[in-house]
């Protein structure tokens, strides 16, 4: 028995006790999404005023201020975030006479523009209300985190913050067919219409078939920019001349006039209670999305990752263009703000 046959055995022997470990788990069944919305005595005391009267604090004892986190790529969903989850979330706090405004706390490197422009135009709706939102950014709200940010009437950021990435990916076409072909593999896609098949990894890409992502790539760039320009009341101009998907500092946001602050955390929720709202004390509730991880998420994805790797040194690629192709060739025309 040769070296390589020993090895497929042993990883096939591997896999065939991980897969039956994962259905074990599956049918035990068990949680896999818990939503916390928390509140608690310290959260009430973030306050600039140390001497703000208790007593009148009394009078908005049932009334609270949502900290809202939106975390990790924006999408459908994924270990950190939840559209519904979010989407719901807003339109309770909207109807909810009881919530007096939301503070964003973002930290996210952008997404899929589908659903930032879903949090976008949600947060809008709530803001019909006559409730405020204040916008927070963590180590990073990038692209559609940027996005999303600008439906708050004031942007805050940590000084450590990197923001904008104002920008829109539509597709990314890889052609593997010439390794294909050398590795011996033949493939054949039976479709009608010539661009029925356009994106897919083992097809050829044309002139005529850039030009169409191009365009629908410029469509979402002209919204952004729009969106941009209408929340931070500058020149579209000015905005895409700032609009060529760099990354921005904290400071280099403020001095372009993407944000309003650049300050804490803390500083912001207490500035947005005391001078916004006019509440110092007020409840501040805490809503976020978390997702644990179970030992069935880990285990498939260890098998995911087994037979990537295998594929792609069969292939003779690297495995991190290996997970590329994959995530291609579930959705090429899947579009990112980035």
């Amino acid at each position: 028995m040769n070296k390589d046959t020993k090895s497929g055995i042993i990883v096939f022997s591997l896999l065939i006790a991980v897969i039956i470990a994962v259905t074990i788990l599956s049918l035990k069944g068990g949680k896999e999404t818990s939503i916390k919305i928390s509140s608690s005595d310290k959260d009430n005391q973030i306050v600039l005023d140390k001497n703000f009267d208790k007593e009148e604090s009394k009078t908005y004892k049932g009334e609270y201020v949502a900290a809202l986190y939106i975390e990790g790529v924006i999408q459908e969903e994924n270990q950190n975030y939840n559209q519904k989850w979010l989407l719901s979330t807003i339109k309770k706090l909207k109807n909810d006479s009881k919530n007096q405004g939301i503070v964003l706390f973002l930290e996210t490197p952008g997404g899929a523009v589908y659903q930032a422009d879903e949090v976008y135009l949600a947060l809008q709706d709530y803001k019909t209300s006559g409730k405020k939102v204040y916008a927070y950014m963590g180590s990073m709200a990038a692209s559609g985190g940027y996005y999303i940010a600008c439906a708050a009437n004031e942007i805050w950021a940590n000084r450590n913050t990197l923001t904008g990435s104002i920008g829109v990916i539509s597709a990314q076409f890889v052609d593997i067919s010439s390794l294909l072909k050398e590795k011996g593999i033949r493939t054949t896609i039976i479709h009608s219409g010539k661009n029925k098949a356009m994106g897919h990894m083992t097809e050829a890409y044309t002139q005529e078939q850039l030009d169409i992502m191009q365009s629908i790539c410029d469509e979402c760039y002209d919204q952004f920019t729009s969106i941009v320009s209408t929340s931070r009341q500058m020149p579209l101009a000015e905005v895409r001349t700032l609009a060529d998907g760099r990354i921005y500092t904290a400071r280099q946001a403020l001095e372009n006039k993407l944000i309003d602050h650049v300050d804490s955390w803390e500083n912001c929720l207490s500035t947005f209670t005391e001078k916004v709202l006019e509440k110092p004390g007020i409840k501040i509730e805490t809503y976020k999305k978390e997702k644990k991880q179970n030992i069935r998420d880990y285990l498939t994805g260890q098998i995911s990752d087994l037979f990537m790797n295998q594929t792609a040194a069969q292939l003779g690629i690297p495995v991190k263009a290996m997970k590329e192709i994959n995530q291609l060739s579930d959705g090429p025309m899947y579009m990112y703000i980035q």
